[in-house]
């Protein structure tokens, strides 16, 4: 089995050299592997399956003709909570839950329900993922939901300036609580911390996704091997 696992793209407009490396990553990735997970965050923002905003139209038509060739997997993050069916379908992607357990010993995160630290960022997320403020927030129209996203973003980076580091890292004791003992890899993203690490006193390997920005992420499963990568997005793909 050969997979690849990326998270936080964070893709907010086409014309931009992450769409482009993103774009030519899934073309050859898409040739070679078996199957394709995104842990979240693909998008800065999304506000709902409606969205006609450039980046969501080229995001679509990408995502559709990869789809074509190779299994897509999304999982939600905490940008892009509002993906739904509608966007599923139109893309030919499949929704996946969080967290979500391969082969019965790798487990898929996007990792920000482990930052149990920040108490403050779990209330909120308790209610954005909430079935009634998604409700609610869907029934504006697509004008209002734009404004609304772009004043949440701009409050979450205030927010985020003044908090510790260590607050926003995923918690060892919520990483514990979350895995089983057959569990011998864990994969997430969201932290923006890439590195590999071995959990304490557990045959378990914590691969942490990069990231994306002057280089690209992902995580490559061959079989039983699990390597990180970083590339530049100019030159590792060609399209």
């Amino acid at each position: 089995m050969q997979r690849i696992f990326l998270s936080d793209l964070h893709l907010d407009d086409p014309k931009n050299n992450i769409f482009s490396g993103f774009a030519a990553c899934l073309k050859a990735e898409s040739k070679q592997v078996d199957e394709i997970y995104i842990l979240g965050d693909l998008v800065e923002m999304w506000i709902g399956d409606d969205d006609d905003s450039p980046i969501a139209l080229a995001l679509t038509e990408l995502l559709l003709t990869t789809s074509k060739r190779c299994p897509i997997f999304l999982m939600h993050g905490n940008r892009d909570f509002l993906f739904a069916s509608k966007f599923a379908n139109k893309t030919g992607v499949t929704l996946i839950s969080d967290p979500l357990t391969l082969d019965q010993n790798i487990v898929l995160s996007h990792g920000d329900a482990l930052c149990t630290d920040d108490s403050a960022y779990q209330e909120m997320r308790k209610v954005l993922r909430g079935q009634t403020w998604q409700n609610e927030i869907l029934s504006k129209s697509l004008a209002e939901r734009q404004v609304f996203g772009k004043g949440l973003r701009a409050e979450s980076i205030a927010n985020n300036a003044n908090k510790s580091s260590a607050i926003m890292d995923v918690n060892a004791e919520a990483i514990a609580d979350l895995l089983e003992t057959k569990i011998t890899t864990f994969i997430h993203g969201h932290t923006h911390r890439p590195g590999i690490h071995q959990i304490a006193e557990r045959d378990t390997t914590r691969i942490v996704l990069g990231d994306w920005g002057p280089c690209g992420w992902l995580c490559r499963q061959v079989d039983d091997t699990f390597s990180l990568e970083c590339f530049n997005l100019a030159h590792r793909y060609e399209i």
